[in-house]
């Protein structure tokens, strides 16, 4: 099947006017210019490689889009997947926090982060976005490391990152501003907020004699089953210094530009999120994805808590990117593949999947299609025809 007439987003440049040919779901030829009597005609649009999100955080919202409002998880499960799909998304890291003591309360708890991750596993085949877990552990999650060799054991995660939402660390190092973030959530008194604070605190600093030993056995755990690791919010040279030691090979979400500076210096690669490079700030007041990128020390962009924001996103950064908008798609593309050892996809190139997006760049831009492994997962009816749609049971 070719598509052709398309603004074709290699790794390193952009074909003006290109076709790329798909057979068995992977990429069999690329062209300059264009063929005869193409499956798509691509009118000029924009084929970029199937977008990667290492980290999204909408699984939770899909399963209880209100709190205590419980959806049965397989339809919450093809939420996520209709959601992904529309915004570009090839393959998605759902990502999961075990953190009973956060905001969301029983949604990050064992019992429910675990089913949700195992639901996840068991509906892989009937979803259309190639679909994996990233599990987030703070780093004093009460038997932390018993949890993890529990799913990593039965094959439940793909991805693991630690956190640390401590009071006066990463995300939340304005002590006062988490307060009033819990006031605004919970509708409760300041004074109530603020105990609460300080009682987060003294948690963290009793459960501290045992987190380095945790830490270590965990970093171990994932190196032996090739499970990609990734610190969070990062904000201290130190604190890279760390995750690093222990074997990090992502620094997501860095806090400040100094972090950012020590992840790159240390080989590790920097991930942000794509709300944050659409908007043009953090809204928790951290380090903006666009002076990150500007300053060179941005590698991944994620769906974060939007995914709709990763075209967007990436239309925006292509704008100042030095290699244009090929540079700017490597965020959601070949960067987090390489990170994720995911070597057969990531990029339009000869032989790798046919994970591939037809987008729109007018406006803030428009998924009109997606595809993985060469097949039509997602069209919005304008550019695939309704033959080809009809062949993979596709409805426009």
């Amino acid at each position: 099947m070719w598509l052709s007439n398309f603004r074709v987003v290699l790794p390193e440049a952009v074909l003006d006017r290109g076709a790329v040919r798909i057979e068995d779901g992977r990429i069999a030829e690329i062209r300059e210019g264009t063929v005869p009597h193409p499956a798509v005609d691509g009118e000029g649009l924009i084929l970029l490689p199937g977008f990667i999100d290492m980290h999204g955080d909408m699984i939770e919202r899909e399963v209880e889009p209100r709190p205590n409002v419980k959806m049965p998880m397989e339809l919450g499960l093809r939420d996520l997947d209709r959601r992904l799909k529309v915004s570009g998304v090839t393959t998605g890291y759902a990502a999961v926090s075990f953190n009973p003591k956060s905001v969301h309360g029983h949604l990050r708890s064992h019992a429910h982060s675990s089913e949700m991750l195992r639901a996840l596993k068991r509906m892989r085949d009937e979803l259309k976005v190639d679909h994996r877990v990233h599990a987030r552990f703070e780093i004093n999650y009460p038997n932390a490391l018993e949890v993890v060799e529990e799913l990593i054991a039965e094959g439940t995660v793909d991805m693991l990152s630690l956190t640390d939402h401590t009071p006066g660390q990463g995300q939340y190092r304005d002590i006062e501003a988490l307060a009033e973030k819990i006031v605004a959530q919970e509708g409760i008194t300041p004074a109530e907020a603020a105990r609460r604070v300080q009682e987060r605190i003294a948690e963290k600093q009793q459960a501290g004699g045992d987190t380095g030993a945790t830490l270590a056995a965990i970093s171990a755990i994932c190196a032996e089953h090739g499970i990609a690791l990734a610190s969070h919010d990062d904000d201290t040279v130190e604190k890279v210094a760390l995750m690093k030691t222990l074997g990090a090979v992502i620094s997501e979400f860095p806090v400040t530009v100094e972090a950012a500076e020590a992840a790159k210096a240390r080989g590790l690669l920097t991930a942000m999120g794509a709300p944050n490079a659409l908007r043009g700030e953090s809204y928790s007041g951290n380090l903006s994805a666009r002076d990150a990128h500007a300053a060179g020390l941005l590698d991944i962009l994620a769906a974060d808590y939007h995914p709709s924001a990763m075209l967007p996103a990436i239309l925006i950064l292509a704008r100042a990117d030095p290699d244009g908008l090929a540079g700017a798609a490597r965020l959601v593309s070949r960067n987090p593949a390489r990170a994720l050892g995911l070597s057969d996809r990531g990029e339009i190139g000869l032989g790798r999947r046919a994970d591939l997006v037809i987008a729109d760049d007018s406006g803030v831009g428009h998924v009109r299609a997606t595809f993985r492994n060469g097949r039509v997962i997602f069209s919005d009816g304008t550019m695939v025809p309704r033959e080809v749609l009809r062949a993979e049971g596709v409805a426009a």
